[in-house]
Formats: C-alpha cells, sequence, structure tokens
C-alpha cells in the first residue's frame, strides 16, 4: 500500500503523519527512516530565502513515486541497512529487527523502476556536505533552489533546530538522546547491543536483499 501514491497519500494527511506530496509541493525529499531526513530538510529550508513546500516524512515509496510521475524534484536519502534498522529499532522498539528490516526492503524495492527520476544521496553525503547534494538536485532538474552552506555553524543550526522541534515531544534527556535525529553517543551505545541481533542467521536472506538494494541506490549517488 506504501508504493501507491492514490492509496498512501491520502492515508498519510488523514492520519497526520508526516507532509504529503501535493499540488504545490516544490520538493519531496524522503527515506526510509533514520536516513537523514530531517537534517537535509532543515538544511534545505535554512537555505532559501523564502521557506519552500517540501513534501518529507511520510516514509512511503509512494512520496517518490509522485514526484517522478510529476516531474517534480525527488530526493531519495540512502544509508546502510544495518544503521537505518538498529537506529529505528531504538526510536520504535515495538518495531523489531526484523520487521525493520522487512519495511527497508518494501521502502526500496518499489523505487527500483523510478530511480531514473530521482536523485539519491547517501546518509554519509547528507552530513558531509549537503550543499553539493543540492547543487545535483539543481542540474537534474533545472531548478534554483539555494545551497545550504556546510559550515560547522549553520551545522550547529540545523542541529539545534532538530532538538528545539523533538524536545517538547518527549519526556526527558534520555528519551530525547533515544529519538533525536543527530549524532548521539548513547545511540551508539544502544546500537552495539542490538547488533547481535541484526546479524542472527535466521535474518541472513533478508540482510542479503536489504544490502543488495543499498548498493543498488548508491551507486546512483555519485556526482
Amino acid at each position: 500500500m506504501a508504493r501507491y501514491p492514490g492509496i498512501a497519500l491520502p492515508l498519510a494527511r488523514l492520519r497526520g503523519h508526516g507532509y504529503p506530496f501535493g499540488r504545490e509541493t516544490e520538493i519531496v525529499i524522503e527515506g526510509f527512516p533514520r536516513t537523514g531526513t530531517s537534517f537535509a530538510v532543515s538544511a534545505f529550508e535554512m537555505a532559501q530565502p523564502t521557506k519552500p513546500v517540501i513534501a518529507h516524512h511520510v516514509h512511503a515509496p509512494a512520496q517518490l513515486v509522485a514526484a517522478v510521475r510529476a516531474g517534480i524534484p525527488a530526493l531519495v536519502l540512502v544509508r546502510e541497512p544495518e544503521e537505518a534498522v538498529l537506529s529505528l529499532v531504538i526510536r520504535a522498539p515495538q518495531t523489531g529487527v526484523a520487521a525493520a528490516l522487512q519495511g527497508y526492503v518494501r521502502f526500496h524495492e518499489p523505487l527500483l523502476p523510478h530511480l531514473d527520476g530521482m536523485v539519491v544521496a547517501t546518509f554519509s553525503q547528507v552530513v558531509r556536505d549537503f550543499g553539493e547534494i543540492m547543487e545535483r538536485v539543481n542540474r537534474r532538474y533545472g531548478t534554483r533552489f539555494q545551497p545550504f552552506d556546510h559550515s560547522e555553524e549553520n551545522v550547529r543550526r540545523v542541529l539545534a533546530a532538530i532538538d528545539a522541534y523533538t524536545r517538547p515531544a518527549v519526556a526527558g534527556e534520555e528519551e530525547l538522546e533515544r529519538i533525536v535525529a543527530r549524532p548521539s553517543h548513547a545511540r551508539e551505545v544502544m546500537k552495539a547491543r542490538l547488533r547481535g541481533q541484526y546479524r542472527l542467521p535466521r535474518l541472513d536472506a533478508r540482510r542479503r536483499r536489504a544490502e543488495r538494494l543499498y548498493e543498488r541506490f548508491a551507486a546512483r549517488s555519485a556526482g
């Protein structure tokens, strides 16, 4: 269902889930959860002289499919499945590693036929030089978005904005460090405890499938 714009996007609006694609959308920035979407959206908005209309955080392939069909800029963010899955399970423990891995596959597979209509960026590219990614978007679509100046000060501003957005929704610092969409030492400790679950032999086939998908997407991320 998440792959079909006619179903997934109205459902997202009904549930108040993310910012679905619509008639006024200027760009879609989307990815599987924990792939750098919050950083990318905040950095994109910060760089523009006026607030752009961005579709984001629905975490459904339908967002990107809708953009490609409409000829709207579509930026898909990808991250190594182990890191994305473990980060998601820490944020939403009820999900479980096996289900999160399956979700990773279900997000990426429907996008394969549409990759030619998208710009792909890896998590490491997003956090290293998001301005360069925006330049790729401009070249691909003939747009004139102002690229993000990936300076230390601007990165601090983006991370502060993410903290400020997240903090009111959590009970305290411990929960903030578990779910906030920025680097967290506490979360890295939690990931280390979960890696054994991710690497269980019974998940070998699903894990290989996810890793092959990541490789196909990442191969498209070169400038």
